[in-house]
């Protein structure tokens, strides 16, 4: 098969990360998202190997939306990551994991402050700073605990993106970082270099996701360093750091055709080089931010078929017992994905399918018209490239219980996230008094 890190054996079963993925939910039970460990090691350790071949210094940051828990944080920081972290949950799974302060950097369009109290309590690496109400409050903070905030500005590059309207963050109209041609953001740059409590490092941008083309990135490293000099020319002041942010692509379905995520990053590196060579400027550090890149490929998740209806001449539909509340990706904004029956896995794909979930909603879906071996009930049917955005985006929606994590590396399985219970549902309900 031609996904990474598959095999079918001897029982025609789908082999995952060495683990026959019949046997893993005959012991773990479905849905199960399964993550495989050495696929995450190999992406980590090729982006910073390119990073240190570059002859630049820098940082790689695993953006942690994508997928996170305790293990997650341990295994990307193992390998030289730092962990971009976008809320107060994911800075204390990182800090809990044992991940040092300084190699983390917290985003948002909105902080709050007890999120903004506990990066600078813990003195952690960034704080992207994300509009100008968020300096004052930045400033305020760090005066009053009689210390320097750590910083970083996001900005709008302007660049409008080929991809959904809903993941590109650096066009104009975005809810995102200050924009550079209407003045806001050097007006925010100024404000920063004022202050006796931030310390300014650098510039961000993030120009969107699933970015196949490399075009945008070469633009970005443009629009940057020319900023990164308008910033000199009219402060005085050269910036060390221009992180710019993710977007590298992966593969979904056989419509995909990504580079890897280090050649996207060798490309975008070139480009960096190329602009600071022309504008004469010493590069100063290179960061990224990859959150998807890194993970998506190495998660699969997978169901069992419940019931099978097949509307001659119309589609036929097999629900399986997960849908939109692991995978919400397809009604957010319409992601395809490929699947495989595992228990059937080298088989003929004869069948045309369509992917039903088990919610009460009829855009519940997975798949539209997969091809798939033949299904019947009590099949496993596993769908590719869900690392990303699955169990970071799942939801209880109907009081359903979020699926466990399984890391499989090389034959091995172990849980890394446990199994939500119907107990689970009901630990936050309270009765108020006059209901008892």
């Amino acid at each position: 098969m031609q996904w990474a890190n598959v095999e079918v054996n001897e029982s025609g079963n789908l082999v995952f990360g060495g683990c026959d993925v019949v046997k893993l939910i005959e012991q773990y039970g479905s849905p199960l998202y399964i993550v495989n460990e050495s696929s995450i090691r190999k992406v980590c350790k090729s982006l910073i190997k390119t990073l240190n071949e570059s002859g630049l210094n820098g940082k790689v940051y695993y953006a942690s939306k994508a997928f996170t828990n305790i293990a997650m944080c341990k295994i990307v920081n193992s390998e030289g990551l730092g962990i971009d972290v976008s809320s107060k949950g994911e800075l204390f799974t990182a800090l809990t994991a044992g991940v040092n302060p300084k190699d983390l950097i917290l985003h948002g369009n909105n902080k709050l402050p007890d999120e903004l109290e506990m990066a600078i309590d813990n003195s952690i690496g960034r704080i992207a700073i994300d509009g100008f109400e968020e300096i004052e409050l930045i400033d305020a903070i760090a005066k009053q605990k009689n210390s320097k905030a750590d910083v970083v500005l996001r900005l709008k590059p302007g660049i409008d993106s080929h991809t959904h309207k809903f993941i590109r963050t650096a066009q104009i109209d975005s809810k995102f970082g200050l924009g550079i041609g209407d003045g806001d953001a050097l007006k925010a740059i100024k404000r920063i270099l004022k202050s006796d409590n931030m310390v300014l490092h650098g510039i961000h941008c993030h120009i969107g996701s699933q970015i196949f083309e490399t075009e945008p990135y070469k633009l970005a490293a443009k629009i940057m360093t020319d900023f990164l000099v308008t910033i000199k020319e009219e402060t005085g002041v050269m910036i060390d750091e221009i992180n710019f942010g993710g977007g590298f692509p992966v593969h979904y379905t056989d419509d995909d055709k990504p580079l890897s995520p280090a050649q996207y990053f060798d490309k975008l590196i070139d480009a960096f080089k190329s602009e600071c060579t022309e504008k004469n400027i010493e590069a100063p550090n290179i960061c990224v931010e990859l959150g998807r890149s890194v993970i998506a490929e190495a998660g699969i998740t997978a169901y069992t078929v419940g019931s099978i209806k097949n509307i001659e001449g119309v589609r036929k539909y097999a629900s399986v017992n997960g849908g939109m509340t692991d995978n919400p990706r397809l009604a957010l904004y319409g992601a395809k994905y490929v699947a495989v029956i595992a228990n059937k896995a080298g088989e003929p794909a004869d069948d045309i399918v369509s992917i039903a979930g088990r919610c009460c909603e009829t855009g519940d879906m997975l798949i539209w018209d997969a091809h798939l071996q033949k299904v019947e009930v009590g099949d496993i049917l596993v769908v590719f490239t869900t690392g990303a955005y699955n169990y970071s985006m799942a939801s209880n929606y109907n009081r359903v219980p979020i699926p466990a994590v399984v890391l499989v590396n090389e034959g091995k399985s172990d849980i890394m996230v446990k199994r939500q219970t119907t107990e689970d549902l009901l630990r936050n309900d309270v009765i108020p008094g006059w209901l008892k």
